[in-house]
């Protein structure tokens, strides 16, 4: 009988471990990303690698710039993109909506505005290979950037 209530015990303090270890705060990140499962901290941090791309329209939408991931930094040059009412911009491991969903959502993204820049607090960036522009309302990649 002793021995299954330890067992038991130990079981629900592992339980209770794991599921707090994968909390973060909000109020940390610098951005909602109420859309995407937390990260964890790693040595491949975004201010320990920088990578780039070129952003290209995707689904008969434009979208034009460059896009480079530095220092804890999104920052995009040159940028431009068809109208939406609620575009985003996300890291993700492809271009279309799964890869959207299983991304991380950095911030909103002006369309009309050729330089932005977005903090990323604590993104392992080894995990994304994309830089994808996303219109929330519509569900619809607008135009993404390969990043190397």
């Amino acid at each position: 009988m002793r021995t299954r209530m330890a067992l038991g015990t130990a079981a629900a303090a592992i339980v209770l471990a794991a599921g707090l270890s994968g909390c973060t705060s909000m109020a940390d990140s610098g951005s909602d990303m109420s859309t995407s499962e937390p990260t964890a901290m790693s040595t491949m941090e975004s201010s320990a690698m920088m990578k780039s791309g070129t952003f290209m329209g995707l689904n008969d939408k434009m979208v034009s710039g460059t896009v480079t991931v530095e220092d804890g930094k999104l920052t995009l040059s040159g940028f431009s993109s068809d109208e939406g009412p609620d575009l985003h911009v996300y890291l993700t491991n492809g271009t279309d909506e799964a890869a959207v969903t299983a991304g991380m959502m950095i911030d909103k993204v002006a369309f009309d505005q050729a330089d932005q820049t977005f903090m990323l607090s604590g993104v392992d960036l080894s995990k994304y290979t994309d830089v994808v522009i996303h219109c929330d309302k519509a569900k619809a990649v607008f135009g993404a950037a390969a990043l190397s």
